[in-house]
């Protein structure tokens, strides 16, 4: 965004903070304990749970997309109360800042911090400088734990934090100045990642088309006798996967060969390159594959969990392994046209279980949906456009996500600069 250069102040003070070292002259330059107080009330179970969250400051529980993996304490009387305009820490998370001015009445963890500002803050502008990078170089260096998992911040050594204040009328007048640029800026990005959203759909509509109709706009069709596919070229095949593929069992003997993991973005690859939650708890009757194995984790296979082995080495036995037997057929095809939409959706009209969520695509199941079998030299040629097609997107993409992060730091820089009077903009 091309922004005009905005001007200073006429005149700073030393502020005696090393991450901050001047304020205007006619800000202030207080401790916090002398704008804030502890809150410390509860025992009001029936108020909405509020939460803090990195980005978002503070928010309903219930607006959470993903809930927190530790349960909510049963017993909610003890959750703090929080009140519109309370500035509230989640006292193990506040040094990456997890921070927010509360806008809504609710009750938080009684871990939590909880402060009432005295009517110093407007509280727009104080849910700006509280979670800029500057203020949070407070909370990190009053926190106290040993490396960066988990580092637990305490009113003791809060309260010490030193805090620049303007005048009320000025914190406004930057808040709304903010309030405009900031909104710009997130349509910006909003624009941008739709942009992002809409050519990752076109990429998979070109993908669709090259795997199901081939690459020749003026070949001629037939019907394929599936209702979920249409029509095919006329010279490719229709069989079923047991007429492509032969159900691998194969266990590891030696105990050392390389233990492989999948997940949904990295596809199939070493364990150790993979989250640890997402790696298998064991690897005893491991499964082996070879290079090209088509590999299906059974439980997510409806959600595109499968992938072709880049590599010799072990599976979890809960995964199925396929190899084609017919000479020259391409997995990497194969691989492709099932993470088509079409069907991914009769993968999931496949699967069986009886708890949601635990919902597997068995081997009879799999063997049964129907198959195209276009010529070999065919397969190749799709693969290979595919992958033209692939890396021209993700070159596309890329550009917009580089926009995107520079639009980001540029909002987060001009919110720095605002809030701590490096620029005048009131």
């Amino acid at each position: 965004m091309n922004e005009p250069a905005y001007p200073t102040y006429d005149s700073y003070k030393s502020t005696g903070i090393e991450w901050q070292r001047q304020t205007p002259d006619h800000w202030e330059v207080k401790p916090l304990l002398a704008t804030a107080r502890v809150v410390s009330e509860a025992n009001q179970p029936e108020l909405e749970l509020l939460s803090v969250y990195l980005g978002q400051g503070v928010i309903r529980f219930s607006d959470v997309d993903e809930k927190r993996t530790n349960a909510t304490s049963a017993d909610l009387s003890k959750y703090q109360v929080v009140r519109p305009g309370n500035l509230v820490l989640n006292n193990q998370q506040a040094w990456r800042g997890s921070v927010g001015i509360s806008s809504h009445t609710g009750i938080v963890s009684p871990a939590y911090i909880v402060l009432d500002l005295h009517n110093k803050f407007d509280p727009t502008f104080a849910d700006y400088y509280f979670r800029t990078s500057t203020t949070v170089s407070h909370f990190l260096v009053s926190s106290k734990g040993v490396g960066t998992i988990q580092r637990n911040l305490y009113w003791p050594a809060l309260r010490r934090c030193t805090v620049t204040i303007p005048p009320l009328i000025e914190q406004c007048a930057i808040a709304a100045f903010l309030d405009e640029k900031c909104g710009k800026i997130d349509d910006a990005v909003r624009i941008k990642e739709d942009q992002i959203a809409l050519l990752r759909e076109r990429r998979q509509i070109l993908i669709q088309q090259a795997v199901i109709n081939g690459l020749n706009p003026a070949a001629p069709l037939k019907d394929s006798g599936i209702d979920w596919i249409g029509q095919i070229p006329v010279h490719w095949e229709v069989k079923r996967n047991k007429h492509m593929f032969v159900e691998v069992n194969e266990r590891s003997t030696k105990g050392n060969e390389q233990h492989l993991s999948m997940s949904q973005k990295l596809g199939l690859v070493p364990a150790n390159l993979v989250e640890k939650s997402l790696v298998s708890e064991s690897y005893e009757g491991a499964k082996l594959v070879r290079s090209d194995d088509l590999v299906l984790n059974r439980l997510k296979a409806h959600l595109a969990v499968f992938s072709i082995a880049p590599m010799e080495g072990v599976v979890s036995p809960d995964y199925s392994v396929f190899r084609p037997f017919i000479e020259g057929a391409s997995t990497r095809y194969y691989e492709v046209l099932f993470k088509t939409s079409v069907y991914l959706g009769e993968f999931r009209l496949r699967v069986r279980g009886i708890v949601e969520g635990f919902f597997r695509l068995y081997t009879d199941s799999f063997m049964d949906v129907p198959l195209l079998i276009p010529p070999h030299v065919e397969q190749i040629e799709i693969v290979d456009h595919i992958d033209r097609l692939s890396a021209n997107f993700e070159d596309a993409i890329s550009i917009k996500q580089e926009q995107i992060a520079a639009l980001k730091e540029y909002k987060a820089s001009l919110i720095n600069a605002a809030v701590t009077g490096k620029i005048k903009v009131a």
